[in-house]
């Protein structure tokens, strides 16, 4: 598993697993269970009647969505959307340290419990498309966070505003 892909599962994979509390305005924070996603049932849908042209009967018409699906088509299906500010909160407290992951993707990586070597980062400068010197490991770093706030709101992730470009 790329590296690009643990920070991803790490972030992504924790809010489904745990209900993630929204912020709200009221002061208060929401801490009923998130709604589960239930993929669509494989069994048949019940015969349509004549008078009965349901959903599910015109569900029955058209293909599954996994059936002859052009690369164009599965590029419009929704991702489910991922706030990662509460989620990489959560992991800060939950690290005990003092971590600054909204501007260091070092503190980002090790409040995901992750290795933070200069090696894993240059891994990642790899996997990101980073051309520039990797000796350079300051510029390296800024190039990373931004690459991986960038991706991570490319694959669903809703990141705050300031932190992209």
């Amino acid at each position: 598993m790329s590296i690009f892909d643990r920070i991803k599962h790490a972030i992504f994979g924790g809010a489904h697993a745990a209900s993630v509390p929204q912020p709200s305005t009221g002061g208060t924070t929401d801490t009923s269970p998130a709604p589960q996603v239930r993929p669509a049932s494989s069994a048949p849908a019940p015969a349509a009647t004549a008078g009965n042209t349901s959903a599910s009967a015109k569900q029955m018409a058209s293909p599954a969505p996994s059936q002859e699906r052009s690369p164009q088509q599965a590029d419009t299906t929704p991702r489910p959307s991922v706030d990662i500010e509460p989620v990489l909160d959560a992991a800060v407290r939950k690290s005990g340290q003092k971590l600054d992951w909204r501007h260091s993707i070092v503190d980002l990586m090790k409040a995901l419990g992750m290795d933070a070597s200069l090696e894993e980062r240059k891994e990642l400068a790899h996997e990101l498309g980073y051309s520039g010197d990797a000796h350079d490991s300051a510029k390296m770093n800024m190039f990373l966070h931004k690459a991986l706030m960038k991706k991570l709101a490319e694959n669903g992730g809703k990141v705050p505003a300031d932190l992209l470009d």
